[in-house]
């Protein structure tokens, strides 16, 4: 299961607006990335991947197995996927 923190929702919610402008299509995909996550835009799911629509106004396409919270850190807002069972000393 995926979660967002709502500084989460509203950067994904912003990055999701402004490439639709361009791709009517484009949603935000989450893939494992080494021992990280990578946030990208696609069109449509690859094999294995599940889509999320969020209630804040966006959709997630995210590759199997993933599941945690997404998270902004700093600097930069920076996009994260916390995993399940781990704490980061801040609330979402």
């Amino acid at each position: 299961m995926i979660r967002c923190s709502e500084r989460a929702v509203t950067l994904l919610r912003t990055a999701s607006d402004a490439a639709r402008r361009f791709n009517p299509d484009a949603r935000i995909r989450l893939v494992a990335d080494a021992d990280a996550v990578r946030f990208e835009f696609a069109e449509e799911p690859e094999a294995g991947e599940h889509i999320i629509e969020h209630d804040g106004g966006f959709t997630l396409i995210v590759a199997a197995g993933l599941s945690g919270t997404v998270d902004v850190v700093d600097p930069h807002d920076r996009l994260v996927l916390i995993p399940d069972g781990v704490t980061t000393g801040s609330g979402p």
